[in-house]
């Protein structure tokens, strides 16, 4: 039971650190990923879709984005959507593609994407000591209920403290690379 407990503490963090992972893939910095237009819904037959499931995005340039709707139609629905988005993005259509350049980012932008990324990892690293508390409380639950003896549960708490300071390192170096990206011109 103990081990469950240690592999459900596993699971639960990498759960965080993926939540993080995604929401630092939103971060814009200046150089195109299709990550970027995730969060964007286009209305498609009466519901909204995701735009990567109702077009084909490709990056042919580190500046810019490009869409192929499935259908003709939608060029201008996604146009619209991309357009209203609190992306600052600003779309064209050639008749075929819709392209989405992207601007290089002022200083400025780049502070206040900075601070962003901060605030992401600092949720990240909150997330992953409260899944700590959480699985300390377990283990001792659990280990008066069971009887276990106290060297045991501190020995499993070393554990679980080593497990948090690995995940929080990572958070950490994700952040390094993502202040790195934002800050090469």
């Amino acid at each position: 039971m103990l081990k469950d407990i240690y592999n459900n503490a596993i699971q639960k963090m990498d759960q965080a650190l993926e939540h993080s992972r995604t929401e630092l893939s939103k971060v814009r910095t200046g150089r195109a990923n299709p990550d970027l237009l995730n969060s964007i819904m286009v209305e498609y037959y009466g519901s909204l879709m995701p735009l990567n499931q109702i077009s084909t995005v490709t990056i042919p340039e580190p500046r810019l984005i490009t869409l192929q709707p499935f259908e003709k139609t939608l060029i201008p629905v996604i146009e619209k959507a991309i357009m209203d988005s609190k992306l600052g993005l600003t779309a064209n259509n050639n008749g075929n593609l819709i392209l989405v350049p992207i601007p290089a980012l002022t200083e400025e932008r780049r502070k206040d994407l900075i601070k962003y990324v901060h605030q992401l990892i600092e949720d990240g690293r909150v997330s992953i000591r409260n899944i700590r508390r959480d699985i300390l409380h377990e283990l001792k639950t659990f280990g008066e209920i069971e009887h276990i003896s106290e060297d045991e549960i501190h020995r499993q708490e070393t554990e679980i403290q080593k497990l948090t300071d690995n995940y929080v390192s990572l958070l950490n170096t994700l952040q390094e690379n993502k202040e790195k990206d934002l800050m090469d011109f």
